[in-house]
């Protein structure tokens, strides 16, 4: 692959990562405007956060910077869920 392509595809994978980050927050958002967390599973967020910390713990071992970053703003983002969600549920 040539050193343009291989450019090309870090920057995508990049924007991939920022994009799957951003996902968590109109969730995040939701929970904290309505005050409630009734309808998320903290069982399958709590996997999402384990999963990226794997992820960042894999890439870290691995130098691979673009990955690392990505899942750290992944598992902030995941993150916010997780507390607003705890705070909603369990700390009115």
């Amino acid at each position: 692959m040539g050193h343009l392509s291989s450019w090309i595809l870090e920057l995508a994978f990049g924007a991939a990562l920022f994009f799957n980050a951003i996902l968590f927050l109109p969730q995040a958002w939701s929970i904290f405007k309505h005050k409630k967390s009734e309808e998320i599973s903290l069982l399958t967020f709590g996997g999402f956060w384990l999963t990226q910390l794997l992820t960042v713990i894999h890439a870290g071992i691995k130098n691979d910077f673009v990955l690392f970053w990505g899942y750290v703003f992944a598992m902030i983002t995941c993150g916010c869920v997780i507390l607003l969600t705890v705070k909603f549920r369990y700390f009115k």
